[in-house]
C-alpha cells in the first residue's frame, strides 16, 4: 500500500474506529505528513525518477532519522514523544491491517517529555473572575451571559473544552446538576457541577440563548456563537485567554487552566483522588496524580512564605 494513501486511512480509522478527538487527529495527520514527506524525500535523492513510497518500505532506521531531524530542528521533547506515540500507533495498525508483517515502530523512542506542573489559579483569583463575569452579565448581554456559564461550567466540572463544545440541551440534567459529556475515545461519563453554575446556565438559557439562536433555530448545541452557530473550541480558548490575560501568573491561559484548578481545589478540599480520576475522565491514576503534586508544590509555596524558620 503507498504510504500517504496508508496515512489517510489510518486517520479515518482514528477518527470512525478510536473516536480521538478532533485535536488529536488532526496531531497525528500532521506528524504522519511530515514522516511521508521525509521519506519522499529520502526516495527521491535514491533515485532519478522515484516510485510512490511502498509502506514495507518503512524501518528503525528510517524512523529514527526522522525523529533526529526534528530534534536537530529544534522541535521540544514533547513534540518528539508525541511524534513518536503517533508512527507507533500507525506501524501498529499497519500490522493489524496486513499492510506489513513486521512492526518498524516497535522499538522506536523518543525524549521524555519534560514534566510541567500545571497553571493553577488561586481560589482568590477565582473569585475575581467570578465577579468579572457577573459584572458584564448584569448588562443582559447574551454574550455576557453565555461566558459566565461557560467559565462556570467548565470550573465547576473540569471538563475538557472539546467536551463543553460538544453539549448540548439534553445532555444536562438540570435536576440533578449533572452534564453528561463524551470524554477522549469516545468515553461517556456524567460530571457534576455545582449551584452558582446551574444557576448561570438557567439565566443563559433564559435570556440569552434565545437571543443568540435567532437565525439558526434548529440547533441543539448548548453553547453558540455570535451568529447563532455552535461554539467551537477556538472561541472559548479565545475567551479564556483573553480573561487570564489579566490575571497574574505565569502559564498556558488557555481552558485547561480551569481544569488544572478544579481537580487541584477539590484535592486541596479532602476529595478523593479516585472521585476526581472519574470526574477528569482519565483513563489512568497516574495522569490524576500530578494534580497531587501541585498540592504539595502550593502547600510548600505557602510554608515558605508564612512560616518565620521556613
Amino acid at each position: 500500500m503507498e504510504l500517504r494513501s496508508a496515512v489517510e486511512a489510518f486517520v479515518r480509522h482514528l477518527t470512525a474506529d478510536r473516536g480521538f478527538s478532533e485535536h488529536t487527529v488532526r496531531a497525528y495527520r500532521g506528524d504522519l505528513g511530515d514522516l511521508v514527506a521525509f521519506v519522499e524525500v529520502r526516495a527521491a535523492a535514491a533515485s532519478d525518477a522515484p516510485d510512490a513510497v511502498d509502506v514495507r518500505e518503512l524501518d528503525l532506521e528510517t524512523l529514527r532519522d526522522w525523529l533526529w531531524q526534528g530534534s536537530g530542528a529544534g522541535l521540544a521533547k514533547s513534540t518528539l514523544a508525541r511524534r513518536s506515540a503517533a508512527v507507533r500507533g500507525f506501524t501498529r495498525w499497519l500490522v493489524t491491517t496486513g499492510q506489513t508483517s513486521a512492526d518498524a515502530g516497535a522499538r522506536l523512542k523518543a525524549p521524555r517529555p519534560d514534566q510541567h506542573l500545571p497553571r493553577v489559579l488561586t481560589r482568590g483569583q477565582m473569585s475575581t473572575i467570578f465577579e468579572g463575569l457577573e459584572y458584564r452579565a448584569c448588562t443582559a448581554d447574551p454574550a455576557a451571559l453565555r461566558n459566565q456559564a461557560v467559565v462556570e461550567l467548565l470550573y465547576a466540572s473540569a471538563m475538557r473544552v472539546s467536551e463543553l463544545t460538544g453539549l448540548r440541551i439534553p445532555d444536562l440534567d438540570r435536576a440533578r446538576l449533572t452534564a453528561r459529556v463524551l470524554g477522549k475515545g469516545g468515553k461517556e461519563r456524567v460530571v457534576p457541577y455545582g449551584v452558582p453554575a446551574s444557576k448561570a446556565i438557567d439565566r443563559y438559557l433564559a435570556e440569552g440563548r434565545p437571543v443568540l439562536q435567532a437565525e439558526h433555530p434548529e440547533t441543539g448545541s448548548l453553547f453558540l456563537n455570535s451568529r447563532g452557530a455552535p461554539m467551537n473550541t477556538r472561541s472559548v480558548y479565545e475567551l479564556v485567554a483573553g480573561i487570564l490575560h489579566e490575571v497574574p501568573g505565569t502559564g498556558p491561559s488557555g481552558p485547561h487552566a480551569f481544569r488544572h484548578t478544579a481537580a487541584t481545589h477539590l484535592l486541596d478540599g479532602g476529595a478523593d483522588l479516585r472521585a476526581v480520576q472519574e470526574i477528569l475522565g482519565h483513563a489512568s491514576l497516574s495522569t490524576t496524580q500530578i494534580y497531587t503534586h501541585v498540592s504539595a508544590e502550593r502547600l510548600k509555596q505557602s510554608y515558605a512564605s508564612a512560616h518565620p524558620r521556613a
